[in-house]
């Protein structure tokens, strides 16, 4: 009995890329639960905990510090406060009345909020805007523009800074609206506020880019066939689906502009300086006070954990879209 050979059946295209896009899926999900494993085992749970562990001892200790009497603080370490028994909240009442001739510490707070808000909002929605144009709209160069957004995230920040005082010492107008006219250092949050947009916008179109591409490109085009425009696919479709990657840079966003001090020191001055850079001034000429720096520095980590916890679902997913595919 003669063996059978196999006829070779031709497959059309389409059939091949499902084929493709199958064997893409498993492999995908076979890499997902070796990541998972590999995570998820002894090893990593006990190099977790110890990293846990030697990260949040300082702070406990900073926390214990900022409820100790200054004198306390001062001669003992904050490891010995079951023998040295005692706390007290008055580090917290001196630094949020601490301060310099112009704001106090409360005040700076507020200004931290009126700074920060705006400037994780405003370069998120530029960049959201960028990223879907670069993804999905064709125009002339958009390579070539793309590898120039790209590139300036390797520009240092430090070398921006003299240029954008020379801007700001001549007055931006847009549209006839006259933002500020001249340098007048520190009565203003819109120089932070651009300050703080633009260091930002070339990672953040980047980051957004790369999961706004990976939208499959049969939901935009039948957006398309059923007639909508640029603005209904970008907030009916492309923003509902990127929104976990939005909430995990506005998080990185909004903790790197909370914590900001060399922006601050350089724009934000006056009446208008964050509690950062009031912080740097609390402890003293000779960092004699720094009792007050600990009280000082749990009140500026209020709101970044709260911003944290509240939107730490979104941040997880932000993190984990795009890992594997399928």
């Amino acid at each position: 009995m003669s063996a059978v050979t196999p006829i070779d059946l031709p497959i059309d295209r389409s059939t091949e890329k499902q084929l493709a896009r199958g064997e893409a899926k498993i492999e995908g999900s076979t890499a997902a639960r070796r990541t998972k494993r590999r995570l998820t085992s002894r090893s990593a749970t006990i190099a977790a905990l110890i990293i846990a562990i030697l990260w949040t001892t300082p702070t406990l200790g900073l926390l214990i510090s900022s409820l100790r009497p200054a004198k306390e603080v001062a001669t003992t370490g904050w490891w010995t406060i079951f023998s040295n028994w005692g706390f007290t909240f008055d580090n917290y009442v001196q630094v949020l009345a601490a301060g310099n001739t112009q704001l106090t510490m409360s005040e700076a707070f507020l200004n931290s909020i009126a700074i920060t808000l705006p400037a994780t909002v405003i370069p998120l929605v530029i960049a959201s805007l960028a990223a879907y144009a670069f993804a999905w709209i064709d125009f002339k160069g958009k390579d070539w523009v793309f590898i120039g957004v790209f590139a300036l995230q390797i520009v240092p920040l430090q070398m921006a800074l003299v240029p954008l005082l020379s801007l700001f010492s001549r007055g931006i107008t847009i549209g006839g609206v006259q933002l500020f006219s001249g340098l007048n250092q520190g009565t203003s949050y819109s120089q932070v506020w651009i300050a703080h947009t633009i260091f930002a916008l070339p990672l953040a179109i980047f980051l957004l880019h790369n999961f706004v591409s990976e939208i499959p490109r049969e939901l935009i085009e039948a957006a398309r066939v059923d007639g909508a425009g640029h603005g209904q696919i970008f907030f009916r479709i492309i923003l509902p689906l990127t929104m976990p990657a939005i909430a995990a840079f506005g998080i990185f966003q909004f903790l790197w502009v909370w914590n900001d001090l060399l922006v601050a020191l350089v724009f934000a001055d006056g009446t208008v300086a964050p509690i950062t850079k009031l912080l740097a001034e609390v402890t003293g000429k000779y960092g004699q006070e720094w009792h007050l720096l600990t009280a000082g520095a749990f009140i500026a980590i209020v709101i970044p954990l709260v911003v944290f916890f509240a939107l730490q679902r979104y941040f997880v997913r932000g993190l984990l879209a795009g890992s594997t595919k399928g």
